[in-house]
């Protein structure tokens, strides 16, 4: 069991991270934190005495114990220098390892070295890592953020960051209500393509899987909409399929198993979040005995290396993958040079959005029925 102490000294260190305690602040006395941590003075002394000794705070005579300053240079003697930190939703699996290849690559060609941090989109992980970058010397840290398309309980981490002046960029998605510096690729405009295609292939009745707890999802959710909007496709409420991190491994799939068994006539295509899902798809179709793309069309996202793995080779969207890692490397030491000169010397950052393209494969079909005829008579 963790001592008493330390979940005092945890919690006041968390605070002067996040920025609730700010420098030269008078942190709440020893009676206060007594009757919010239910705990001896032994124990709050115990942990403001080593917070104190390690620089975090200090006493004044007769006056309290404030919450310290602690400086750039402080921070980088506690930690090593020309260092970047890069924190993913994920490392080891899917399109992760080549973006993060692209960053690491012309990171340490530039003489930086990487250090990495996996969040598996949880929020309490990535505080955990944004207290690191603050208190261990980083210079700068590329960030895809934790579900992205809700309210951040760390915004205010991320706040510190910025009156710290530690530079940071976010790839894939962004927290919206901080406007930063992100390389992306135009979500909303790559589901529009991936619907586009369907529909001016005679499918009506198209299936969408949207994680969205992810900004990605919610985007790409609104591409298949105005998709089918622009073209004058009913939508079908039905056929929209949300699920979240958690979800991911079982809901869709049950799902699409739960549009087989019913009667009557079955959608004609799938358009799916990612290449990933379309694989645990492509399961359950030949599950059912069903064939892609003769009975049902499937199209995914990112053009992943699972994109022509299967014996059904997908459409999908390109996703820049390893140049998008690359450029994110270029724009957080563009920033950090950047810092390092007046602040209107040269250009100002700007973020960088990746147009789409839609990489045809053989797992969609058009079932126009004069197309069909043009074909035949041919």
């Amino acid at each position: 069991m963790e001592p008493k102490y330390s979940i005092v000294k945890k919690s006041i260190k968390s605070k002067i991270l996040d920025g609730t305690y700010e420098p030269h602040q008078k942190i709440p006395s020893e009676s206060e934190m007594m009757r919010q941590f239910t705990v001896s003075r032994h124990t709050v002394r115990l942990a403001v005495g080593e917070l104190v000794s390690e620089g975090w705070l200090y006493r004044e005579q007769g006056a309290g114990t404030f919450c310290a300053e602690r400086t750039e240079k402080q921070r980088k003697e506690s930690g090593s220098r020309k260092n970047i930190a890069i924190v993913t939703t994920y490392i080891s699996d899917y399109i992760f390892p080549s973006i993060i290849r692209g960053a690491e690559a012309y990171l340490s060609d530039q003489g930086y070295h990487v250090t990495l941090f996996n969040t598996n989109n949880d929020h309490e992980k990535e505080r955990i890592y944004l207290e690191k970058i603050i208190t261990q010397g980083f210079d700068g840290a590329i960030i895809e953020p934790t579900q992205s398309a809700f309210t951040n309980p760390n915004i205010n981490y991320y706040l510190n960051l910025e009156r710290l002046d530690i530079p940071y960029i976010m790839i894939n998605a962004y927290y919206d209500a901080l406007e930063p510096v992100r390389v992306v690729v135009d979500d909303e405009q790559g589901a529009f393509l991936q619907t586009e295609h369907l529909i001016e292939n005679g499918h009506k009745e198209i299936l969408g899987f949207f994680k969205t707890d992810d900004m990605q999802g919610t985007l790409r959710m609104k591409g298949y909409l105005k998709a089918h909007r622009e073209y004058g496709v009913p939508i079908n409420p039905k056929h929209i399929v949300s699920y979240n991190t958690t979800e991911k491994h079982t809901k869709p799939m049950e799902e699409l198993k739960g549009f087989f068994s019913q009667q009557g006539a079955h959608p004609t295509a799938i358009v799916c979040y990612n290449d990933e899902l379309a694989m645990k798809l492509l399961d359950v179709i030949r599950d059912h005995q069903l064939r892609v793309p003769d009975d049902l069309s499937i199209i995914g996202y990112d053009n992943s290396f699972l994109a022509e793995m299967s014996e059904v080779k997908l459409t999908s969207i390109e996703h820049p993958k390893s140049d998008l890692g690359k450029t994110a490397g270029k724009l957080i030491l563009s920033m950090i040079h950047r810092k390092h000169m007046k602040k209107d010397v040269g250009e100002e950052v700007k973020s960088v959005i990746y147009s789409p393209e839609l990489v045809l494969r053989r797992s969609t079909k058009n079932i126009n029925a004069t197309s069909k005829s043009l074909q035949d008579a041919t």
